[in-house]
């Protein structure tokens, strides 16, 4: 999509702290964290939604789920902890319309979230 913020990062139009890349997804530090490790998982095809996860290759959603422990593992998290989030429609508190994962940790989370 030509507007949507993730594809411009994903083009390099708009900078971001890249920690891993693939042909498929694209993976970068949130620009607002919101614990000590906080980064964002996206493929590289749009796809608004985890509404429309179904249009997104089967193998890209499977790379996504086996890099994040990859992540945590990388980041010093996987041995305490961490929480995987993702965020559908307004009320589920999706900001960017582009499917993304938000791997946080490095500190305690709570429950409930939000």
């Amino acid at each position: 999509m030509e507007n949507c913020i993730f594809c411009k990062i994903i083009r390099g139009e708009i900078p971001a702290k890249k920690e891993y890349e693939s042909d498929s997804i694209f993976v970068f530090h949130d620009i607002t964290p919101q614990a000590p490790i906080h980064l964002l998982i996206i493929p590289k095809q749009h796809i608004s939604s985890m509404n429309e996860i179904g249009n997104l290759d089967p193998k890209v959603t499977s790379e996504i789920f086996q890099v994040i422990p990859k992540l945590a593992e990388k980041n010093g998290i996987m041995e305490k902890g961490y929480r995987v989030v993702n965020n559908c429609g307004n009320y589920g508190g999706q900001t960017v319309g582009h499917l993304h994962f938000h791997l946080l940790g490095g500190r305690h989370m709570v429950w409930p979230p939000g």
